[in-house]
């Protein structure tokens, strides 16, 4: 019998992948390990591999097919070999796969593709309310995976509508807007993640300023009084800050979490994400289990995870199961912004450059150093004092620089 090639399942929210590109044909001869197809998902692209040596037998999904995760994408065997029948997809909600039309040939159902010829992705339950309510889902912004219209879309939808007045129903609703169009591959996927976040998310940042100036005097303390090369980037700025993030998330366990689909999740482990720019786009590797790391253990997978994802060569589970990320702009001069979450975490908190500024103290002027930190939560699960104590928290480890050796 046949080997499936399954569409990989790569973290907690995938559900299904897109097909980008075939490495291979029909009749083709391949090794195990060998890379067969490329796939994205919402938060990285990545490469199926044969699971076995033998020859590409069939291939069941084309480019641009979408898959549920754990479904067979091609078979892999003995030429002439028997193919058997597809796995289930257990746990995995059903979707609809509507084909684009071919041009003068009009969609079997209307309502199944837009007007630009994507697919529409939709749970059956979706579907059947929208049927009894006369919504027409090529309107309505799907914000499951990969963009699937869920039970509360149609709901939000029929929500927006009751309220629009005459005077402006002939203007096109927001929910018309199909987000990514016109964009591809990884770029495509960052853009609908993104416009899914803000959509889905009551999004507030705060600002403040941290005195690191102790901390850079810890740090230069360390340095003379450690023997061997500190090389595992265990002393710099980024891990001594996600050291006191990481400890503030063990102080602060409601900031450590996921809202997805309705439910809300405090995580025990701590996994932080590392927004790290790509040639073509933005990726989050993440350090998993940083609560358990030292300095140097915490150096050292920050710099294993950012330098792989940057070289492609991150293994596709270290790409989701953050449960809070952070970004740092500091490099490129930015001192404040604000951070989108990635869902469905519910804190991201961005970096900016450190900036040197004038105090008086003890009837001296004194040279300062202070890191601005821009902390973005969901407003539906952090209230504004709750995140302002969070970064408190984290501006009181790094003002308290040994601590972070604890």
């Amino acid at each position: 019998m046949a080997t499936e090639i399954l569409m990989p399942k790569l973290g907690l929210t995938m559900t299904e992948g897109t097909v980008e590109h075939w490495f291979v044909n029909e009749g083709d001869e391949v090794h195990a390990g060998d890379a067969v197809a490329e796939i994205s998902s919402e938060k990285l692209t990545g490469e199926v591999v044969a699971p076995e040596s033998g020859t590409i037998i069939k291939i069941v999904a084309q480019v641009g097919d979408v898959v549920p995760s754990k479904a067979p994408i091609a078979y892999i065997g003995k030429p002439g070999e028997q193919i058997g029948s597809p796995s289930p997809s257990a746990g995995t909600p059903e979707v609809q796969t509507v084909k684009t039309p071919v041009a003068n040939e009009p969609a079997k159902t209307e309502s199944n593709v837009k007007d630009d010829g994507e697919r529409i992705f939709i749970t059956p339950i979706a579907r059947k309310m929208a049927k009894e309510l006369g919504i027409d889902i090529r309107n309505v912004v799907g914000t499951g995976g990969n963009g699937r219209i869920t039970r509360l879309d149609i709901l939000r939808y029929q929500a927006s509508m009751e309220k629009a007045s005459p005077a402006t129903d002939s203007v096109p609703s927001a929910s018309a807007v199909s987000y990514g169009t016109g964009l591809a591959g990884l770029r495509k996927t960052i853009a609908q993640r993104m416009m899914r976040s803000v959509q889905t998310t009551a999004q507030v940042t705060n600002h403040r300023k941290v005195d690191i100036t102790e901390l850079m005097k810890f740090r230069e303390d360390i340095k003379s009084k450690v023997k061997e090369p500190l090389d595992n980037n265990e002393l710099s700025i980024n891990t001594l800050l996600t050291k006191a993030v990481v400890l503030a998330l063990k102080d602060t366990p409601d900031m450590n979490a996921w809202y997805h689909n309705g439910e809300y999740i405090r995580v025990e482990e701590v996994h932080i994400g590392m927004a790290t720019a790509v040639e073509d786009g933005l990726v989050v590797p993440v350090v998993k289990n940083a609560h358990l790391m030292s300095l140097s253990q915490l150096g050292a997978a920050i710099k294993k995870v950012t330098t792989e994802a940057r070289q492609g060569t991150l293994d596709g589970s270290l790409y989701s199961g953050s449960t809070f990320t952070i970004t740092n702009l500091g490099g490129y001069e930015i001192e404040y912004f604000t951070p989108i979450l990635n869902t469905p975490e519910v804190g991201i908190l961005g970096v900016g450059a450190i900036q040197k500024e004038l105090a008086l103290e003890n009837g001296e002027v004194v040279e300062k150093l202070k890191l601005p930190l821009s902390l973005t939560y969901d407003h539906q699960i952090i209230d504004g004092a709750p995140a302002a104590e969070f970064l408190g928290k984290i501006a009181d480890y790094l003002q308290d620089p040994y601590r972070l050796l604890l």
